[in-house]
């Protein structure tokens, strides 16, 4: 077999290496078009062969784009130019521009959420998963939540609505991703440690499916020390009663998104649920999250922040 027969049988079309890369093959031959990340050599005709050298520099491509840096750049470093930058073309600035809108990020958002949202458009779960991991490992829990990945939440979930449904696939590849991210910086509870106050309730109210800024508490609980019972979305009102009932929480925290689902009635009726035995019963305090309870919170905290909550529920937790 001849070196050119061997090579083209380990020659990839675009559509084959668009799927290997998580992405699409429109943007393959854009970037052959716009940055000359092409094939080295062309098959019969004008279709594009990727041989491994060509694969081996759109990876690196990739991976770039996904930490944040423009395609100019990325394809500049990836063909291996060094030296100062050229002053960018029309063309580049304006492909730039149409970058920075296709997911709007609000005002000064670090650099990591440009290419956490650039992975999430891709699809491309690999660099989703390690660019999570990594911006838990650099910022810690509470930063890396607040300001990576509830901006970049909030970017997708903005356009989608705005797009007639297109992104819907988008959001639902980087919540489960960060609800994955958010589970594997939990710190495990510690078996048979009973000897504290009761735990720390977190569940949605009932009709409420957003579990993620409860899962972000969970983890941060996790890492104070603080014991804690996640029931997740849309609890009954009957299970939460009993559950009350039957632990003894320090704290119950009720998140709402939607007006609509944010019951005071319930609220008030769990800050009144007593249990022990008589003379010396307990309520337990009940602290609301989520734009839900906007304006509609007397007498209960509201923390508006991860970090508020997890200082609230920790100064509970130890009064307890």
């Amino acid at each position: 077999m001849s070196e050119s027969t061997a090579s083209d049988d380990t020659a990839l079309t675009t559509g084959a290496l668009a799927r290997r890369l998580g992405v699409a093959p429109t943007t393959l031959r854009s970037w052959d078009r716009r940055y000359g990340i092409g094939p080295a050599v062309r098959g019969d005709g004008r279709h594009r062969r990727w041989r491994p050298d060509d694969v081996a520099v759109l990876e690196t491509m990739c991976r770039l784009t996904s930490a944040g840096v423009s395609p100019a750049e990325a394809a500049r470093v990836a063909k291996g130019g060094a030296g100062p930058l050229p002053v960018r073309s029309a063309e580049e600035v304006g492909e730039r521009s149409r970058e920075t809108r296709e997911l709007p990020l609000d005002g000064d958002v670090r650099q990591e959420c440009r290419g956490l949202a650039r992975a999430a458009v891709r699809l491309d779960a690999p660099a989703v998963a390690e660019q999570l991991a990594q911006a838990v490992d650099r910022h810690g829990l509470t930063a890396a939540w607040q300001e990576v990945m509830v901006p970049t939440l909030h970017a997708v979930g903005r356009k989608w609505a705005s797009s007639g449904d297109r992104y819907v696939e988008v959001e639902h590849l980087l919540s489960w991703h960060v609800s994955t991210a958010l589970r594997r910086a939990t710190r495990p509870a510690v078996p048979g440690d009973t000897g504290g106050p009761g735990p720390v309730l977190l569940a949605c109210v009932p009709g409420e499916e957003h579990t993620l800024p409860l899962e972000a508490l969970n983890a941060g609980l996790s890492r104070l020390d603080v014991p804690t019972r996640m029931f997740g979305a849309a609890v009954p009102a009957e299970a939460l009663s009993a559950a009350v009932q039957r632990l003894g929480p320090v704290a119950v925290v009720l998140w709402a998104q939607a007006r609509s689902t944010a019951s005071l009635a319930l609220a008030r009726h769990l800050a009144a649920t007593r249990w022990g035995v008589r003379g010396a019963r307990r309520t337990p305090s009940v602290v609301l999250g989520g734009p839900g309870w906007a304006g509609r919170s007397p007498g209960l905290p509201r923390p508006t922040a991860l970090g508020d909550a997890l200082e609230t529920l920790a100064a509970v937790y130890d009064a307890g």
